[in-house]
């Protein structure tokens, strides 16, 4: 099993209707990412187990709010569906990968060096006053690290997971005491703000998560929190995904609103 889930062959990964595939070469790693739209960069991480349907609909989205959406491949087969085999796979890799700290609660993972060099490549093509991050699940918290030597200022942390809710993890931020600085210089010296989401019944991303992240930000953290009662019923259980698998793409739904919410705060940091 590889310790990397870079990919050498950017031409042999599935396409992304609608997507331009990019190979791109950075810190001496070769990635595939999949660009679409015009204006300031946001960064789409996908959760596990990849870029499915649903993660290049929020994408598209995005793309479609007047972004430039850049989405790397970081894991699984793109546009693959989800199943359940499919994200037991996708999250065995990603627990023996050296890419990724499980665990850690007070650094990030190693792949956040890469996506930090992402967003600075983003922001020099794209400009504007900084990147947006979105991650979700694996990746949730990566956003909030990558404030650290990056431009990004509108970090958005859906379902965080890591570290993994173990004993004594359920409040980790999976991010280092210099990223947390960087994240409170940027809010001082940027207007950075930090959005999150979770369903409240999600044992992946409990609630302590989100209490420390307000008393680490203040009002700096905007919070939005969903009963898992509004989860799309013919979605797996428990409620988990916010802005995909869970997502009630309607009017008057709070997965709908969290949807609208996530643009609006991308549109107000990127572009006021």
């Amino acid at each position: 099993m590889p310790d990397t889930f870079a990919d050498t062959f950017a031409d042999t990964l599935p396409a992304v209707p609608g997507f331009l595939s990019t190979p791109m070469t950075l810190l001496g790693e070769t990635r595939t990412v999949f660009r679409r739209g015009t204006g300031p960069a946001v960064i789409v991480m996908s959760e596990i187990p990849g870029i499915t349907p649903q993660v290049a609909g929020f994408a598209t989205r995005v793309a479609n709010a007047g972004f430039s959406v850049w989405m790397p491949q970081l894991f699984g087969v793109p546009m693959k569906r989800m199943s359940p085999l499919y994200v037991v796979q996708s999250l065995t890799r990603a627990c023996i990968s050296k890419e990724f700290k499980v665990l850690a609660s007070d650094e990030s993972s190693p792949i956040v060096a890469w996506l930090r060099a992402l967003a600075r490549a983003a922001h020099a093509e794209c400009g504007g006053p900084g990147v947006g991050a979105v991650g979700m699940c694996l990746t949730g918290n990566f956003a909030l690290a990558m404030m650290l030597d990056a431009p990004v200022i509108a970090p958005v942390l859906s379902q965080p997971s890591l570290p993994f809710c173990l004993p004594g993890k359920a409040a980790g931020l999976h991010a280092s005491p210099a990223e947390l600085a960087a994240a409170h210089q940027k809010i001082d010296d940027d207007g950075a703000k930090i959005l999150g989401l979770r369903f409240t019944t999600d044992p992946m991303c409990p609630g302590a998560r989100f209490e420390r992240l307000r008393a680490e930000f203040g009002d700096a953290f905007e919070g939005i929190e969903i009963d898992g009662c509004h989860a799309n019923p013919k979605a797996p259980k428990p409620a988990h995904s916010v802005l995909t698998t869970h997502l009630i793409d309607e009017a008057g739904e709070p997965t709908r609103a969290a949807l609208d919410r996530t643009l609006a705060f991308l549109r107000e940091q990127l572009k006021p």
